[in-house]
């Protein structure tokens, strides 16, 4: 049993416990240590049916929580449509449908093969627009080529012209000179990125027409904004990918490279200590990064996993691979977005989701210890209601708009991110010996002694928590600071030598003797 077992309700029971069948030295009344709530499970009927079909048809053949194919799922969507599509969602607030996903999952969780069967069909559909560009860079570069050979041609023309001939060639020269400058070469067609440093990402949203996505089952993302490479972190592209602001990078010997709506789309499967560690980036809280992600941290399935699953239906698998596809394929050529509207309906779900942020964004409000998240939580939610709508209509879901079933999914997965986000933030803002303390207590829990030693105690935990016995000590600290454990005096030493006797520890009689 750890800490994540427990709920809230770990302490029930405890105070059914009559003062009189409390013997001993007499106990105060111990302080509970809080357990963080359960955390929702991905609402994957949220979904429309064929994806919640690949959803569902991949999470039972890989044995993995439907959270991480769900996210994916979400992240495919934005991928084939980031900075093709915005929402109009009032006035002049308009959202772009790139999202930013954080899936935490430790190691041996199958992530891989969850990413490979996401992703697979963006690959295709990569593929697809490499081949359909062929020609068109074919002849680009031969047009090119000519030019420059003209323009060449031209300038040693002008250069051994007899002077009466001179000016007028030369200005020739340079009119061909500049046309051939001014031609450009499509680039490779690419939608997909995976260890990109961030002057990576500005050229290739530079070269793919303002978008590119980060999709990977690794979190080596988070390392390079940290500074892998630079020593600093080094993360304005990311800000900017995801607002839609504009970039602009001059620098000496480079092209400069100008975007005017940048669309940066992240889908990551990263393990929990990744996520608990990114608030010690350097300015990442300060400046937004962190409150840009919709974070999720299900429960992993490992040592209770289906070791006969059903394998995932092939015409799920098609009609999956067909929709993202096609949807990508449409919108590829797309040079100015297209703008989906809501229906008054669903600016009404919209706007009864947005006076409930808005009222827990007080001092006193449950939203106050993540404002910075919270404060993007609606527009995140006007986004993920343009991915469910693409979904819904991918052929023709631009000349239509935005039902108010559809916003009323996305406020149902806006709650379900806000719940984990909230998660997310409470853990990397938590005291270290409160979640060990928590691990101990459950383990006390569960086995009930009366009396136990350090080193019994030891032996009752998982190693990947308490690597080395001294682990052990903030934990006891806490406890005892707590009042459910007290340190027993040692025994008197026979003067013998050898190794002192491993602590001895009391239990309070609530956590032995209740039902």
């Amino acid at each position: 049993m750890t800490a994540s077992d427990m709920g809230p309700d770990l302490w029930e029971g405890f105070d059914q416990i009559e003062p009189e069948q409390i013997t001993g030295p007499a106990w105060d009344e111990p302080v509970p240590l809080k357990a963080r709530p359960a955390l929702p499970a991905f609402p994957v009927d949220a979904l429309p049916d064929w994806l919640a079909a690949m959803v569902r048809g991949v999470a039972e053949e890989t044995q993995t929580p439907a959270d991480l194919a769900g996210c994916l799922a979400l992240a495919a969507v934005a991928t084939a449509a980031g900075g093709r599509v915005k929402v109009c969602v009032r006035g002049h607030w308009r959202e772009p449908v790139n999202i930013y996903t954080a899936v935490a999952l430790d190691p041996g969780n199958r992530k891989s093969a969850v990413f490979d069967l996401m992703v697979r069909p963006l690959l295709a559909a990569e593929k697809a627009l490499i081949e359909l560009s062929g020609p068109v860079r074919a002849e680009a570069e031969t047009t090119q080529r000519l030019a420059k050979a003209a323009a060449d041609k031209a300038a040693a023309k002008a250069a051994n012209a007899e002077p009466e001939q001179r000016d007028l060639l030369h200005a020739d020269a340079v009119s061909l000179a500049q046309a051939a400058d001014a031609m450009t070469v499509p680039a490779v067609p690419q939608l997909v990125a995976d260890d990109v440093t961030p002057e990576n990402v500005g050229t290739l949203l530079d070269e793919q027409g303002g978008r590119i996505s980060c999709l990977s089952a690794e979190g080596e993302l988070f390392d390079i904004i940290a500074g892998r490479y630079t020593g600093k972190p080094n993360m304005g592209m990311f800000l900017k990918g995801h607002a839609g602001d504009m970039i602009r990078v001059n620098r000496q010997g480079r092209p400069a490279q100008h975007v005017d709506a940048p669309a940066v789309t992240i889908g990551l499967a990263v393990q929990p200590e990744v996520l608990d560690a990114l608030n010690r980036i350097d300015g990442a809280d300060g400046r937004g990064l962190l409150a840009r992600f919709l974070y999720s941290k299900p429960v992993s399935l490992v040592g209770r996993r289906n070791l006969t699953p059903d394998v995932l239906d092939e015409q799920v698998a098609a009609t999956y691979a067909k929709h993202i596809g096609g949807l990508t394929l449409a919108l590829a050529d797309w040079t100015d977005p297209a703008l989906l509207q809501l229906t008054p309906e669903a600016d009404a779900v919209l706007l009864a989701f947005q006076r409930v942020t808005e009222s827990r964004l007080g001092p006193d409000g449950s939203l106050a210890p993540v404002v910075k998240w919270a404060s993007k939580r609606d527009g995140a939610v006007a986004r993920i209601a343009g991915l469910l709508h693409l979904a819904a209509h991918p052929a023709d879901g631009w000349h239509k708009p935005i039902e108010a079933a559809t916003m009323a999914a996305a406020t149902e997965l806006g709650d379900y991110f806000t719940a984990h986000a909230m998660d997310v933030f409470t853990v990397m803002s938590a005291d270290p010996a409160h979640d060990a303390g928590l691990n101990v207590l459950a383990t006390l829990v569960s086995n009930r002694p009366e009396q136990f030693t350090k080193r019994e105690l030891f032996r009752m935990l998982r190693r990947a928590d308490f690597p080395a016995i001294g682990d052990l000590d903030p934990a006891l600290n806490l406890l005892e600071e707590h009042g459910w454990v007290r340190q027993l005096p040692p025994p008197p030493r026979t003067g013998r030598g050898g190794r002192p006797p491993s602590p001895r520890y009391e239990t309070h009689p609530r956590l032995t003797r209740a039902a």
